[in-house]
């Protein structure tokens, strides 16, 4: 695809990134809302954990299906089918009249969520593929998909204050039905012209394991860590995951090509999106509650809160992305943006009962938005790069399944660490005024030093598995043609560290092939 082959991608760009934010958002919307949720519909605090966890689970769960369904059918259709799907559920969770019916609807969204974001990756990779604009794609891409958490909690924020809990599900019916109508017409339908089945076997290990994955830390966080299902949940996943890479092996048509995770650059940026998300997850979780709790702030003060950090992530995505990455390759710009947001996690545990926003919350909020805006959109551009176009919905889909079993699994284990430093902060201190307060904040000061710790993890694997930039090889028209296909090969230095050799046929069916330095 050259530059004017596609004079509409520009559009493209637009419709997919509302369509990534609704999904984003969605993870977080509906936490400044759950008080109120709770207050309407009358369950315990002890349930209200399952209307963030049905999200995660269905969401995180059945990604890979998801692109999968995209490869075989279409990603256009899937898009256009996970957009309606979102939109009819999220109306159904915003006229709940009880928490069973509520947590059926945040499952159905998670659902709906895993066969649309996977689409919308995959859509945008096939738009830009050989673009010079690929870069500045894929660098406003990324920001969305690291701010559109913050987005979700300000939005969720002004809405409940402003109209009511339910429009936090509501909201999706504004976004989703005007995106699906515009991808009627905007859309170019890819898909797998030697269409073969869905490995099953796979699927089932895959989605089995990925979710025992979740239900066990979100079991620990409410139950504990030796409660019975917790244990059986946490000792089923490795099993079941062993089980789903054994499978893909020896499969026909595997669900996950597994030449797609051992290449070190798609290898090394799932890494960094999976810990990344796991970090950043638990600052928007523990913050939120420190500004309510501890400052006072309202839902929508705690949303806007959090605009600074938004603000320099998307400044710094696009930056690095179109600047910054030609020059030095994805490696060193996620290195920096693990360090910076360890520096970010151990600013932060300088919190007190007592503190100040400005002095406490904001220095470390711009770091972590400059960290995330130098590891999200390199990440996200280099974990889809190279990927034969029949195999872009897989490797979209685990760029998602990296940033929801990652952040949700990240929550879980930081909100349980804090718990248990809370607990035993209260028991040592049992005379200390405003006790409750104090350890409450020990809490999360104990959990962002883990988060810090996940962050050094984060810069260590980044610094062994990357590989350093490599020259792309050209490779030229005579010998493509000399093989009996046409060349259509673009080489941008924002798409190093892998050379990407994109070739049509001439009977027009794509053949992409990375090689990895």
């Amino acid at each position: 695809m050259t530059d004017n082959a596609e004079p509409n991608r520009w559009a493209v760009l637009a419709l997919l990134s509302v369509a990534q934010l609704m999904v984003v958002l969605d993870a977080t919307i509906v936490n400044i809302a759950l008080p109120s949720a709770q207050r309407a519909l009358h369950f315990s605090s002890s349930d209200r954990e399952w209307i963030v966890t049905a999200y995660a689970l269905a969401f995180g769960s059945l990604l890979l299906l998801g692109g999968k369904l995209g490869d075989l059918f279409g990603r256009k259709w899937t898009f256009i089918a996970g957009l309606c799907g979102f939109a009819i559920v999220s109306a159904i969770g915003g006229l709940a009249q009880s928490f069973g019916m509520l947590v059926a609807a945040r499952a159905l969204q998670g659902m709906f969520g895993a066969l649309l974001a996977p689409s919308a990756l995959g859509l945008l990779t096939v738009t830009f593929a050989g673009s010079s604009a690929r870069a500045k794609a894929f660098g406003i891409f990324g920001a969305i998909a690291g701010g559109g958490a913050s987005v979700g909690l300000l939005l969720g924020g002004a809405l409940t204050q402003i109209l009511s809990w339910r429009w936090c599900l509501y909201v999706n019916l504004v976004i989703a039905v005007p995106t699906a109508i515009f991808a009627l017409r905007l859309l170019v339908n890819h898909s797998d012209p030697d269409r073969a089945g869905i490995d099953l076997p796979g699927l089932l290990a895959a989605s089995a394991g990925l979710f025992a994955l979740v239900y066990g830390f979100s079991n620990a966080e409410t139950q504990s860590w030796t409660a019975t299902d917790t244990i059986v949940a946490l000792a089923a996943s490795p099993v079941l995951l062993i089980t789903f890479v054994l499978i893909e092996r020896r499969a026909e048509h595997p669900l996950l090509p597994l030449h797609i995770v051992r290449d070190r650059n798609r290898g090394g940026a799932y890494l960094s999106i999976l810990l990344a998300a796991a970090g950043i997850f638990g600052v928007f979780f523990f913050l939120t509650y420190y500004m309510q709790e501890n400052l006072g702030f309202s839902p929508l003060t705690t949303g806007l809160a959090f605009l600074p950090m938004t603000a320099v992530l998307v400044a710094t995505s696009t930056t690095v992305q179109t600047r910054v990455l030609p020059r030095t390759g994805a490696k060193p710009l996620m290195v920096t943006g693990m360090a910076l947001g360890a520096i970010a996690m151990i600013l932060f545990t300088r919190l007190t009962p007592d503190g100040t926003y400005a002095s406490h919350i904001l220095p470390g909020l711009l770091v972590v938005g400059l960290g995330l805006g130098c590891i999200f959109a390199p990440a996200i551009g280099t974990a889809t790069l190279g990927v034969d176009m029949n195999e872009t919905g897989v490797a979209s889909a685990m760029v998602n399944t990296c940033q929801q079993i990652g952040g949700s699994v990240g929550l879980a284990l930081l909100s349980t660490l804090s718990a248990s430093a809370a607990a035993s902060y209260a028991v040592r201190h049992a005379d200390l005024p405003g006790l409750a307060a104090a350890a409450a904040v020990h809490g999360y000061t104990t959990a962002f030093g883990w988060g810090a710790g996940i962050f050094a993890l984060g810069f260590l694997l980044a610094l062994v598995v990357l590989p350093s930039k490599i020259k792309p090889r050209a490779c030229t028209l005579k010998a493509a043609l000399a093989r009996g296909i046409s060349y259509a090969h673009h080489v941008d230095a924002a798409e190093a560290p892998t050379t990407t050799h994109a070739l049509r046929r001439i009977d027009g069916s794509p053949s992409t092939r990375s090689e990895s330095g």
